[in-house]
């Protein structure tokens, strides 16, 4: 770096493009972070479940340890960015639910991608990860999206299936539903490697000890006792387990069911434009499990009673 940019440069080009201030940064291991944004303009207007962008300069530094990168003297001035499902703040210091809706700062739930998979190295996250609380950032003017809670009524049963820092968007939705009183059950279910993955397993916990109607299934696979005996969201759904747990049926007249993360877990499905048949990928994911019971999913502006996020 020291080769392209000065540091008067590199401070220039933090005064151009940057507006916003890391002002919170909790690490529960290396790979794992909840960083807290607080932005130099007002909070957009924004609904749970929905994203924002972050970005940073490649000429910041990188967390060691992640696939090398090449950049060329034009790529050092440019801003990468990408979005972010926004996570939430749920409990207060006294561990009671978070009342206000007044929060000056937004909260993502981000996991280190260390290698790409392709000869394009990860750009954002090692950068992101070098941060550390005071630092600035890009953040973007707009939040969007349409994953949100607008299909849900408060007689509806939700369930929230995810796969790591998927769950960030559910978190979000969770507190909004418990805010405003929802009373049928809600379940969120999160799927991850290890036990250290689950940044916000406390959190959960004290809901359920809270409220009567939450329920939170944590799920590992590679811990120990996880050996021969690995446990996925699909299973939960072909046991009937998921079922036992709201203790009664999967009804698709009553049941909105919210899908975030790994894509094979979700299971995006396409039409045949010939026949207009549903055409599910392998290996079997939820979608294909809730569409054999009845539920369908949003296609277009058309809402169903599944709702998915492309994770990646």
């Amino acid at each position: 770096m020291d080769d392209y940019l000065t540091p008067a440069q590199i401070q220039q080009l933090r005064q151009t493009y940057y507006n916003a201030t890391l002002i919170g940064l909790r690490k529960p291991h290396s790979d794992l972070a909840v960083l807290r944004v607080r932005p130099d303009f007002a909070i957009p207007a924004h609904k749970p479940g929905q994203y924002g962008t972050l970005g940073l300069g490649n000429w910041e530094p990188r967390v060691p340890g992640c696939q090398e990168e090449h950049l060329g003297p034009a790529d050092w001035t440019r801003v990468v960015k990408r979005a972010y499902s926004l996570s939430h703040p749920v409990l207060d210091d006294k561990g009671q639910l978070i009342l206000s809706e007044t929060l000056d700062y937004l909260e993502f739930y981000i996991v280190l991608v260390r290698e790409s998979g392709t000869e394009k190295p990860p750009a954002l996250t090692p950068r992101l990860f070098a941060l550390r609380e005071g630092d600035r950032l890009y953040l973007g003017e707009k939040i969007t999206g349409s994953y949100t809670l607008d299909p849900v009524q408060p007689e509806h049963t939700v369930i929230f299936l995810a796969t790591g820092t998927g769950e960030a968007p559910h978190n979000y939705m969770i507190w909004h539903l418990l805010r405003r009183g929802h009373r049928p059950p809600i379940i969120s279910v999160c799927c991850v490697r290890y036990w250290r993955d689950l940044a916000y397993l406390d959190v959960h916990r004290r809901l359920m000890e809270l409220f009567p109607n939450y329920r939170y299934v944590p799920l590992t696979t590679r811990e120990p006792e996880n050996l021969g005996r690995k446990l996925y969201i699909q299973d939960l759904i072909v046991s009937g387990e998921l079922e036992r747990m709201l203790g009664k049926p999967l009804d698709p007249t009553s049941t909105h069911v919210y899908l975030c993360g790994n894509p094979n877990m979700i299971g995006v499905p396409t039409r045949d434009v010939k026949t207009g048949q549903w055409q599910f990928p392998q290996p079997t994911g939820v979608v294909e499990l809730l569409m054999q019971r009845g539920f369908q999913p949003d296609e277009g502006k058309s809402k169903g009673t599944i709702h998915y996020e492309k994770y990646w």
